[in-house]
């Protein structure tokens, strides 16, 4: 029986310390701003972002890496032994997970297999951990895809958004829902379902109490939570409301929480302020 290497893409928001841990191999997206191309998290940062969008008053486009890219990535595992999983950004968000699939024909069936998250961020990030775990384990590629595949439906992620301006420049509210936003003090809840992106609830007021209304609504008294592990992933917090979530969901008895910044794909959508928890069900 082959080894397995695990693969993801940048959107997953792991950090370098977790990538390095499992042995996670990682395809970055494009991010195209300004005229230029770059590698998501690899030629550009989200801090670095933010400049770019505040320069050029424009959010970036982003591009799927090619079937190509992904052949070049998976062609030294095959050839060294390795049978591959890809676990990927949800394809009802980008066409991603297709051009995985379309270079995993160009090998023997079997050797790459290609798991849709449905999912984004630490969302697709967890998934991935799993499969990693149990490929140190030395369960074979087959029992991964199927363990895993079971395990998408239970992925659970929500964000708050802290302003609605990278809504607005995105296409995704009005000008008349950007201004009634700011002056009424909402900051909305971002749920993915089914694969893709919708808006829940509506938080008004004060930030702090936006979170605790975001917490009490969406974690509850997390009985519902998987103890092994879940993310506050952000994009541009502040470490005191970083904390107070990790230190929350910590209180409930869950044994790994990590803080990680979303990339510079998931940034461009949400905008700075943008905090989020992640866990899977039980």
């Amino acid at each position: 029986m082959n080894r397995v290497k695990i693969f993801t893409d940048s959107t997953a928001d792991l950090s370098q310390e977790l990538k390095d841990r499992y042995h996670i191999g990682v395809v970055p997206l494009y991010v195209l701003i300004g005229g230029k191309s770059y590698l998501d998290g690899v030629e550009m940062t989200t801090d670095e972002l933010y400049r770019q969008v505040a320069k050029y008053q424009t959010l970036p486009k982003t591009a799927s890496p090619s079937m190509g890219d992904f052949y070049e990535v998976f062609s030294p595992c095959i050839r060294d032994g390795y049978d591959v999983i890809y676990v990927g950004l949800s394809s009802q968000l980008s066409g991603t997970i297709q051009s995985a699939a379309v270079a995993a024909g160009e090998f023997e069936e079997g050797r790459v297999r290609v798991i849709d998250s449905l999912n984004l961020s630490t969302g697709i990030g967890l998934l991935t951990l799993k499969a990693a775990e149990m490929a140190e384990k030395g369960m074979s590629s087959a029992e991964i895809f199927e363990a895993v595949s079971k395990l998408v439906p239970k992925v659970k992620v929500s964000f708050i958004i802290d302003t609605l301006k990278y809504l607005h420049m995105g296409g995704r509210c009005s000008s008349i829902q950007l201004l009634a936003g700011n002056v009424l003090k909402i900051r909305p809840q971002i749920i993915v379902k089914d694969g893709g992106m919708t808006v829940g609830s509506k938080y008004r007021g004060k930030r702090q109490s936006c979170l605790d209304q975001f917490y009490a609504e969406y974690v509850g008294d997390g009985s519902q939570i998987d103890r092994q592990r879940a993310f506050v992933t952000h994009s541009g917090s502040s470490d005191e409301d970083l904390f107070y979530y990790k230190r929350k969901l910590e209180k409930l008895g869950i044994r790994e929480v990590y803080i990680t910044q979303a990339s510079t794909v998931i940034s461009s959508h949400c905008g700075p302020g943008t905090i989020g928890i992640l866990y899977i069900e039980k």
